[in-house]
């Protein structure tokens, strides 16, 4: 039987979880405001925490990304932040500069296609790159707990989900959610390439549409970019 949300009809242990509920989110919410206030006073002070990298901008964040993905591409890999070293580093916590919404294919290893390490990137993956709440939900506490400076949505070449999209058939299990959330960046007949990058448009549009993400850019605090990797050549392309 299917219950009806529009009837009042809440027992007391209903009213008692929900209660729960809103205090645990407003707990959460005053301790990430408390530690975004708390970093904005160090840095007016001066004050830098040792395990720290010092703060740098959306730009030279991105800039970072592409160099790495340059080494890559070019077989020259630094391999930075992946030694017993930065393992203890990074137990006292991470501050990644940068962070990912990829596609879940094995073929794109994030870390290793923009040659960065441990505590580098924050990376969030799932069939087809696309924002869901969830994913929504990660990038705006990366943001504002660990102080990203660039989010890159990737697509990539030949996924997957994107040609079960445009092939159109029935899927069996929880698949169809994924295409019904790629479906509306397909328009006419496109190649599997654009229709890629047009996803990757329409992930944006839904990233962007987040008050948090929007006021950072906004504030130029946060910069927020598309990418397309050629599983070819290792090449990532930003999308304009």
């Amino acid at each position: 039987m299917t219950p009806d949300y529009n009837t009042p009809n809440y027992t007391r242990r209903h009213l008692l979880q929900y209660g729960v509920c809103i205090v645990g989110t407003a707990l959460l919410t005053a301790g990430i405001t408390t530690k975004v206030l708390d970093r904005e006073k160090k840095k007016t002070l001066g004050e830098t925490s040792s395990c720290e990298p010092p703060e740098i901008t959306p730009e030279k964040a991105l800039e970072t990304l592409m160099l790495g993905n340059q080494r890559f591409m070019e077989n020259k890999q630094k391999h930075p932040n992946q030694n017993r070293q930065r393992m203890k580093e990074v137990t006292a916590g991470q501050k990644p500069f940068a962070a990912i919404l990829g596609c879940a294919d094995s073929r794109v290893p994030t870390e290793i296609i923009f040659d960065q390490g441990l505590g580098d990137i924050f990376v969030v993956r799932n069939a087809g790159n696309v924002v869901t709440p969830e994913e929504m939900g990660s990038l705006e506490f990366g943001v504002l707990e660990l102080g990203i400076k660039t989010i890159m949505i990737l697509g990539h070449e030949k996924c997957g989900a994107i040609k079960a999209t445009l092939e159109g058939n029935a899927v069996p299990g929880q698949i169809g959610s994924i295409i019904d959330a790629i479906k509306p960046a397909i328009k006419g007949k496109p190649t599997w390439e654009e229709a890629v990058i047009a996803n990757v448009k329409l992930e944006l549009k839904r990233l962007n549409s987040s008050p948090v993400i929007s006021q950072l850019i906004a504030d130029e605090k946060l910069k927020v970019v598309g990418g397309f990797y050629e599983l070819e050549t290792g090449e990532v392309k930003l999308i304009a």
